[in-house]
């Protein structure tokens, strides 16, 4: 716990000279590769290596997956409702999209995807696919759906897959890419953004939504020690589990600041709009919304 105390008394977004070394030059020509591609391996800064990560992880989603929902709407105050709405708003999905929702086992995201379609596009052709690598947040989101009509009519499917390799998914297939609250858990996120390049269509968007940092002094404070302090001790009170809820809060904590993130989504090929990201409460939540260019 040393370490981890450690990082959570830092009052700057953490530094990494691999985000640092990138340029902030406009989308590059050609995707980038394994070999070129700057690295945010050292994203978490903890004293876990990288390639326990992902099984650490996974381990901590079977734990909460059937109140993940429900604990993480109590702990955002129902912001998190808002702020997926806010997110699906901005992605302006068109009428016949298909999206490819990752790290969306739950569904609170495709369930709002689909609902947009329906009520503001009047669109019953639109669709989404949801990989998550958790089979336990699979199965919330199935039940979930189980007695939709999206279901019937297979408007909305479900596999087991790695954002970091969705070997499935063919090239330049869908129209929008989107993860919310799941790059932060990503052993390797820039391999994930990768991927997004690939399977998006020219011309298609991408969209993440994503933990931020709050500069705000006195905010930032707040919402520092609310990760630190408030977060674990509501994971114990509410969910009966500690432990889990501090592993996600030092995943959230040491996820890169939104600034050096979007200069790896830029990197990756994509096309970001003015700063690049919107902060959603002074940066407790931040969205990325750009597209694929079309002569990719």
């Amino acid at each position: 716990m040393g370490t981890f105390t450690n990082i959570m008394k830092q009052q700057q977004p953490l530094a990494l000279p691999s985000i640092r070394a990138m340029s902030s030059a406009s989308t590059p020509k050609k995707k980038a590769t394994a070999t070129d591609s700057p690295t945010l391996d050292m994203l978490y800064g903890d004293n876990v290596p990288i390639s326990a990560k992902k099984d650490i992880m996974g381990d901590v989603y079977c734990k909460v997956a059937d109140r993940y929902d429900a604990v993480s709407d109590m702990i955002s105050m129902s912001m998190n409702k808002r702020w997926k709405q806010r997110f699906i708003e901005q992605m302006r999905p068109m009428p016949g999209d298909k999206m490819l929702d990752v790290a969306g086992g739950t569904c609170e995201v495709a369930r709002r995807y689909l609902q947009y379609q329906d009520t503001v596009n009047h669109d019953t052709t639109s669709s989404v696919h949801v990989v998550d690598f958790n089979d336990s947040m699979l199965q919330v989101g199935r039940r979930r759906m189980a007695q939709s009509s999206w279901m019937d009519n297979e408007r909305v499917t479900f596999a087991q897959g790695n954002a970091e390799d969705l070997a499935d998914v063919p090239d330049n297939s869908v129209d929008i890419y989107c993860i919310s609250a799941g790059m932060h858990n990503l052993p390797h996120p820039e391999r994930a953004l990768r991927e997004a390049y690939r399977v998006v269509k020219p011309g298609g968007r991408f969209a993440c939504l994503e933990y931020g940092h709050t500069d705000t002094p006195v905010i930032g404070q707040i919402c520092r020690w609310y990760w630190d302090t408030g977060i674990p001790f509501l994971g114990q009170v509410l969910a009966n589990d500690r432990a889990s809820y501090e592993r996600l809060a030092r995943s959230v904590r040491t996820f890169p600041h939104q600034k050096r993130f979007a200069q790896a989504i830029r990197h990756a090929g994509f096309h970001l709009p003015g700063a690049g990201y919107e902060l959603y409460q002074w940066g407790m939540m931040v969205a990325y919304i750009g597209s694929k260019p079309r002569a990719a």
